[in-house]
């Protein structure tokens, strides 16, 4: 693999984390708006909390890009996918309650959130075997 599809696959990577951390945001902040009225969360959970918790895995978003371009695309890809990782913890809705059991809009900013960060980990993947390849052909 060449060093120019390798880095054609790293210039998806920023988008990905943007477009991820955008459907991330927007079902935190649907959740925090309507937490009420998402089907069996727990009463401690406060909508302040669900923004707190999105903070924190943006945080990791953006760490880990710092990361991939200051100190080691390695350590930034591994750091990246663990922030993509994060946005399947939306399926958590699902054993609490049914799928049915959710609104239209809370499926979509739920399904939303899993595909951006399922599409975001296989760019991740995909970047890390680019490195490798290269890294073993230097």
């Amino acid at each position: 693999m060449s060093e120019g599809s390798a880095t054609r696959k790293d210039s998806l990577l920023l988008p990905l984390i943007l477009i991820y951390g955008a459907a991330s945001l927007a079902h935190h902040m649907h959740n925090a708006i309507y937490l009420h009225d998402y089907p069996n969360l727990p009463v401690w959970l406060t909508a302040a909390g669900v923004v707190a918790a999105w903070l924190a895995v943006a945080a990791v978003g953006a760490v880990g890009y710092l990361l991939y371009r200051r100190v080691s695309r390695a350590v930034g890809l591994m750091t990246i996918s663990a922030y993509a990782v994060l946005g399947f913890a939306g399926l958590d809705h699902y054993t609490v309650a049914p799928m049915s059991a959710h609104t239209l809009v809370m499926n979509l900013t739920i399904l939303l959130e899993v595909v951006t960060s399922a599409v975001l980990l296989v760019c991740v993947a995909r970047s890390a075997f680019a490195l490798r390849v290269q890294r073993s052909q230097a």
